[in-house]
């Protein structure tokens, strides 16, 4: 593919791509004040250890074979259609036997996962629909196409958001108000399993093919090692509000995902912006041309260092309108948590290019270790400090995985395609800025309102240039 017509392909299609996924995406947090004010801050706290054990599961019972389909690309050629097709068979296999694994021990797991019968059963349902919604996403993103993914994501996210908030609506007035958890479960998820189901078939009409060794053999050998990682990534996602749940309970669980949520603003436009990013990356070391990387990469550092700053510094307003009073305290986990979700983001073009050389071995290795930093620190922490020392230790395994996978990038690639000293210096630099932001809570409104405006005309005037070169060399 010429540079060229591949800088306007990607361009195009990572436009369209990030602004389709604002708009589904953003829902989650537009619907946050509706939520925490028809739910109490328990129940918001199960809704949301509900959402991070479905996050756990899904890599893990697929066995991440989705992940697969990203390379797969490069080494399928016109097969590519089979490809995902066969190994979504294989993906359903093994959940399938999960399935029956976890209905052997019902009783045990539903206890552990603080899970009733309706949240059971629905856990599976949604594993086997998303996991079809993300073989089809990753196939779309590598061929750089953007609408057959943003129609389905709409067509599922759209209704379930509205039905579950109708049926907890429903729920309250009628009073079964302790009911309110499964009402969302059934609202929100139900959409999400059918369109899943929908997307299953044709993805398996359009490859044509259900069983194939060589696409298994395949798929295996580049997604089992990746299950740790996934697996060890989901739990230094979920494993404070988990935790906390465990350790302290569910009221201060859901002052801890309100954090969560609010940290969910940056993370929704980084993950936007990764997927529409990262086809193009892996064209460019397809080329040979990955000198042209680093500098688009680091201004995407910078412009989301400048994002996360403004999020702790607009953090009592943003917490006043998502939750009511019970919620004030989770000001104060803004910075930290902000923090966290910009380092992952940092870590992500080292783990890809690990992934595109296919070693993905190290890739977990790292990921494993800092998940084990970060489970001892979350539970000493906890135990010591409180729920909000979760918020802290979570961003500094974030910052460990974030050296630990640049470091690892270099042994894999056989050079630094992005510097590690200027990775760690533009971490420490937005970590510092960020906790340090915290101070002007204590001040006026008008004085922090005052620092905020000189601030962004700064940050205009130094991000906007470099951003407008970027811009330009990709429409070249």
């Amino acid at each position: 593919m010429q540079n060229s017509k591949l800088n306007s392909l990607a361009l195009k299609a990572g436009i369209f791509y990030i602004v389709g996924q604002l708009f589904i995406r953003g829902l989650t947090f537009l619907t946050t004040p509706i939520y925490t004010r028809l739910l109490s801050t328990a129940q918001y706290g199960e809704i949301r250890i509900y959402e991070s054990w479905l996050l756990i599961m899904v890599p893990v019972m697929s066995l991440c074979l989705f992940r697969s389909v990203d390379r797969a690309k490069y080494d399928m050629g016109e097969k590519y259609n089979e490809y995902v097709s066969s190994v979504q068979t294989l993906s359903y296999f093994s959940i399938l036997g999960f399935f029956f694994i976890c209905l052997l021990f019902k009783p045990q797991m539903q206890k552990f996962w603080g899970m009733t019968d309706v949240m059971f059963f629905m856990a599976f349902f949604y594993v086997f629909g998303y996991t079809s919604i993300l073989f089809m996403q990753r196939r779309e993103k590598q061929m750089m196409r953007y609408k057959a993914s943003i129609f389905i994501t709409t067509v599922t996210i759209v209704p379930a958001t509205v039905l579950s908030i109708l049926f907890i609506y429903w729920g309250r007035v009628n009073g079964y108000l302790d009911k309110l958890v499964e009402l969302r479960v059934w609202g929100f998820y139900v959409p999400q399993v059918l369109g899943g189901l929908v997307v299953a078939v044709l993805l398996w009409k359009q490859g044509g093919k259900f069983i194939k060794a060589e696409y298994w053999k395949y798929s295996l050998k580049y997604s089992l090692p990746l299950i740790p990682e996934a697996l060890s990534v989901q739990i230094m996602n979920q494993a404070d509000k988990i935790m906390i749940r465990f350790l302290v309970g569910y009221e201060y669980t859901g002052i801890f995902a309100l954090g969560t949520t609010i940290s969910f603003i940056i993370w929704i436009v980084e993950d936007s912006v990764w997927n529409a990013f990262l086809p193009w990356m892996y064209e460019k070391i397809s080329a040979g041309e990955t000198e042209d990387i680093e500098q688009p990469w680091t201004v995407l550092m910078h412009g989301f260092g400048i994002l996360s700053w403004f999020l702790v510094a607009l953090a009592p307003e943003t917490v006043a309108v998502l939750g009511s009073k019970e919620y004030h305290m989770a000001i104060f986990l803004i910075a930290p948590m902000v923090t966290g979700t910009l380092l992952r983001f940092y870590s992500y073009i080292y783990t890809a290019i690990q992934n595109y050389y296919k070693k993905t071995g190290f890739v977990a290795a790292g990921t494993i270790v800092t998940m084990v930093i970060n489970v001892i620190l979350n539970y000493m922490c906890i135990v010591w400090f409180g729920y909000m020392a979760a918020a802290y230790t979570t961003a500094a395994s974030y910052f460990i995985l974030l050296v630990l996978q640049g470091y690892l990038e270099k042994k894999v690639a056989g050079r630094r395609v992005i510097s590690l000293k200027k990775s760690v210096i533009i971490s420490v630099i937005y970590l510092a800025l960020n906790i340090v932001t915290m101070e002007l809570f204590a001040l006026q409104w008008y004085v922090r309102y005052a620092v905020i405006l000189g601030a962004a005309v700064l940050a205009v005037k130094w991000i906007m240039p470099q951003f407008l070169k970027v811009m330009r060399g990709f429409k070249k």
